[in-house]
């Protein structure tokens, strides 16, 4: 992807994404809350546009061009969200860098995004310091929150900011424009940057055009908002001029404090959240009664674990989906309702399509096979990376290596990753298929299940033995034995673990919010694989 530094004008602002996820809502709403930090900020929709209109001013007088890369690596969710959309705003690409990254992966991924200037604030300072000599390409080094150190040096974005204008900027970038790098999580080599456009990315803030919003709606979300959760958490909840609560940390505990506070009536979890909140008793006086819609997806979701969830929240609807950082919620539906299949994410929303093919390539339905995502939010590709975009966009189709269901009225299954998939007795099975039995088992909160290798080194490496993982409730007693004896009874043979431990924790994702991320079976291979055997 090229850089554009003399980009145009756009000729429908609204096509900027930046100005229609927020510009938009300050016309037609102003006065309507926007946007809650931590308790302590509450900006309307015209004070929001008006922080986020200083910005851009700011960041043209620190050198920001349309077209240009910008490195942002931010920890402040408010700073995330003034920021963000102010480059958005500005027709700046930004490259979205995770702070939980190591300072060579960082250093790696800045001098690959093309990126001439890095916007940072005081929670990313030491890695900056760490990064800068390492980073020759990078010409201006911009903070937010307060003057950069001796070490680090540069432009103070806030002071910057301090007499400029909060008029609307000169807005640049629209349609097929790039907009951001969002990074995939790869488990090998650099995170792959994904190229989405201001057009993929409002394409995907139409979410709760599918799912009800509404202006009464209250999101609220912690700090996984940098990156790709802008667009897929931040961006849809302005776009719907809902009232975005926002919070530095959205584990259990925090969670459990603010839903009551602010009267949160959404959220977007990950099952895993669930599973560790709901298993003790401290949510049990939690008034989280204002909850109506509950969203679950990025792992799969097994059916007692939402019977939990339905069990604690019966006010609240939940609803699946399924999606990845190259076609974000690309599939949802209601799940709680009897009329929908439990183990389904939903079906294509409005204006998407999904379908699943067979070995051969052609469609399938009613048959496992490989998940395939269409739609205008798709990615426009893996920038400066032809040959690994070429090996996932296939015509209009977007194919990522996760397998699924797709049934006869368009309701998606999601398998889970073909890579993770276990061979064991000649037969094939997916590792959710395993936790979903283990999830009821009297005690167990939670659980993760891997295949190793039954002989890593000779030349039958593909049988598999099965390791479970499991995490006691609290004050319940778990042993390995008794788990291994009621899956013996629920399961077939090629589904039973041969070695089950059981553990206070299971290795998740670090993301920033406080609660548990996404679960990492690498490391659970690497932790208990032994075991097996």
């Amino acid at each position: 992807m090229e850089q554009n530094p003399q980009a145009a004008p756009a000729a429908d602002p609204f096509g900027n994404y930046g100005y229609a996820i927020l510009t938009a809502g300050a016309l037609a709403a102003p006065d309507r809350m926007a946007l809650t930090y931590r308790g302590e900020r509450r900006f309307t929709y015209d004070a929001l546009n008006r922080a986020v209109d200083r910005r851009a001013h700011a960041l043209a007088r620190a050198g920001v061009a349309p077209g240009q890369r910008v490195a942002a690596l931010l920890t402040e969710t408010v700073t995330v969200a003034e920021v963000y959309t102010a480059l958005f705003k500005s027709g700046a690409v930004t490259a979205a860098l995770n702070p939980y990254w190591e300072a060579d992966v960082l250093a790696g991924v800045v001098a690959r995004s093309g990126a001439s200037a890095l916007v940072y604030d005081a929670g990313a300072e030491e890695l900056v310091r760490a990064v800068r000599p390492r980073l020759p390409g990078v010409t201006a080094w911009i903070r937010a929150g307060g003057p950069p150190d001796g070490a680090v040096g540069g432009a103070d974005l806030d002071a910057l900011g301090a007499d400029a204008p909060d008029t609307e900027p000169p807005v640049h970038g629209s349609g097929d424009d790039p907009l951001a790098l969002f990074y995939t999580s790869g488990s090998t080599g650099l995170p792959k940057p994904v190229v989405h456009t201001h057009a993929s990315a409002l394409a995907t803030a139409r979410l709760w055009q599918d799912i009800p919003g509404g202006p009464d709606g209250v999101f609220g979300t912690g700090a996984i908002i940098w990156g790709i959760g802008f667009p897929a958490i931040a961006g849809p909840a302005l776009y719907g001029r809902m009232h975005l609560v926002l919070e530095q940390d959205w584990g259990p505990e925090n969670f459990l404090r603010v839903v009551p506070r602010e009267r949160v009536t959404h959220v977007s979890l990950i099952p895993g959240f669930f599973s560790a909140l709901l298993a003790d008793t401290g949510h049990e006086k939690a008034d989280l009664s204002s909850l109506t819609t509950v969203v679950l997806g990025g792992e799969p979701i097994a059916p007692a674990l939402l019977e939990r969830i339905k069990d604690r929240l019966p006010q609240a609807r939940v609803y699946g989906y399924y999606g990845q950082t190259e076609a974000p919620y690309s599939v949802c539906g209601r799940i709680d309702d009897e009329a929908w299949d439990r183990r389904s994410s939903g079906r294509a929303r409005t204006g998407f399509a999904v379908r699943v093919t067979g070995p051969d390539g052609a469609p399938a339905v009613g048959e496992a096979g490989e998940i395939n995502l269409a739609g205008p939010h798709r990615m426009a590709g893996y920038d400066g990376l032809p040959e690994e975009t070429a090996e996932v966009l296939r015509g209009v189709w977007y194919v990522g290596g996760d397998l699924g269901v797709l049934d006869a009225e368009g309701n998606l299954r999601v398998l889970g990753r073909r890579s993770d998939a276990i061979l064991k007795g000649g037969r094939w099975t997916q590792p959710a298929r395993v936790e979903e039995a283990a999830l009821e088992v009297e005690g167990v909160a939670e659980c993760g299940a891997v295949g190793v290798p039954e002989n890593p080194d000779g030349a039958d490496a593909v049988e598999q033995r099965i390791v479970l993982a499991v995490v006691p409730r609290a004050g319940a007693e778990v042993t390995s034995e008794g788990v291994a004896r009621a899956l013996a009874e629920r399961l077939p043979e090629e589904r039973r673990p041969d070695a089950v431990v059981v553990a206070r924790d299971l290795p998740r994702t670090r993301d920033a919010s406080g609660g548990p991320g996404k679960l990492l079976r690498r490391r659970l291979r690497e932790l208990y694989g032994h075991r097996a055997g």
